[in-house]
């Protein structure tokens, strides 16, 4: 049996330019066609993520290949616990297990293989930096694998495993990226926009969200409880902004800086005060026994200069500007009046309606003008007003 065919499409264009399961289909049919009686092909691949431990990738002939996102509880679970694959991940050793014998039904527990009246199962490390890896070979064939089918796996795992890292390494730095500098951000350093004091003018709508009484907070409460309640907060905030199309470009303590691209300033206007009521909206609805969970959001239309700054090799993507500056005056004045939400004149504009009314001039620290701020009527988020409504946290 020959395995140049398979090199040959490992190390070839195609191969390189396919996406995971466009990767499990292809090296299916190809180790197929080299004569290997694969009726099964399963990916487990560790990758570094906030919530997920990785991903399961499941190839089988004539049917779709499917990606089952692995969760952290999944290291605990039964199925996984008991399994070969733990085994092979923990040992980084191989593991040729038959369906006969004393470990015929271990290897058929994990839900990727049941149901498939297989009788051979071949299992193989992929060691990666971001943790083990494995792959897993299966034939419903009654004779099983022979030597010679053995001998074409191990033969190409060398390169399956030098490419299987590369991948996870590829969608490693984009999950890490997406999550601590966002998208868009994430796609300029990705595409070598890095380089420092590199800006972009970028016209935008503006939002910045505050939690209110932070300080008194941290200072009766403990760190871990800090935590929580910033993690809380933060999943009442961010996904609002996203859902509505916003860039979450900066947490800074316990603000978080937004902003808001569309083809029209009205549509970014839009989106951004959607995702503002419903960040409101959400926070109102939470009651908590030792904490209020409360906001202050200016909203402002404006253009600044997005860019890369810093010294050295220490740099940080950030927006800069007057725009910016007079966001945060706005946010302060919140506090001030006890206005949950306060948007410049240009924002109000931008809204077309009747449904925002000017508290007046203010003068800002910074400004050499005083400037009108608009709420909006009826005041539909009065803390005074509004009835929490409980939902068992804390």
């Amino acid at each position: 049996m020959s395995y140049v065919d398979v090199i040959e499409w490992l190390s070839g264009e195609e191969c390189r330019r396919l996406d995971n399961p466009g990767f499990a289909a292809g090296l299916g049919a190809v180790l197929r066609n080299a004569g290997l009686p694969i009726d099964l092909m399963v990916f487990h691949i560790r990758l570094p993520h906030p919530e997920l431990v990785g991903h399961t990738c499941v190839w089988a002939p004539g049917r779709p290949v499917e990606v089952m996102q692995r969760s952290y509880g999944f290291l605990e679970s039964a199925e996984y616990l008991g399994s070969p694959m733990r085994r092979v991940m923990e040992s980084g050793r191989s593991l040729h297990l038959q369906h006969e014998g004393e470990n015929g039904a271990a290897w058929t527990t994990l839900d990727v293989f049941q149901g498939r009246q297989l009788t051979d199962h071949v299992v193989a490390p992929l060691d990666n930096q971001d943790g083990p890896s494995a792959v897993s070979f299966c034939t419903a064939a009654a004779a099983g694998f022979r030597p010679e089918h053995c001998t074409l796996i191990d033969r190409i795992l060398p390169m399956l495993r030098d490419i299987v890292e590369l991948r996870v390494l590829r969608q490693a730095e984009a999950v890490l990226l997406d999550t601590y500098v966002g998208t868009a951000t994430a796609q300029r350093i990705l595409a070598g926009n890095v380089r420092r004091g590199q800006i972009d003018a970028l016209e935008a709508a503006l939002m910045v969200c505050d939690l209110r009484g932070f300080t008194a907070l941290s200072n009766r409460l403990s760190s871990t409880r800090i935590l929580q309640l910033l993690d809380m907060y933060f999943d009442r905030v961010i996904p609002p902004i996203i859902q509505s199309g916003g860039e979450v470009l900066k947490f800074m303590g316990d603000a978080v800086l937004a902003y808001f691209t569309a083809d029209a300033p009205t549509a970014a206007a839009a989106s951004a005060s959607k995702a503002a009521l419903t960040v409101l909206t959400c926070l109102a609805e939470t009651e908590l026994p030792d904490a209020a969970m409360e906001a202050s959001i200016a909203l402002h239309y404006g253009k600044v200069s997005y860019g890369n700054i810093g010294s050295g090799s220490r740099l940080d993507f950030t927006v800069i500007g007057p725009d910016i500056n007079l966001l945060n005056r706005i946010q302060g004045v919140c506090s001030d009046v006890g206005k949950p939400l306060l948007m410049s004149r240009r924002f109000s504009e931008l809204l077309h309606s009747p449904g925002t009314r000017s508290i007046g001039y203010r003068k800002l620290k910074g400004f050499p003008k005083e400037v009108e701020l608009y709420e909006l009527v009826p005041p539909r988020f009065d803390y005074n007003q509004v009835a929490p409504v409980s939902n068992a946290l804390g």
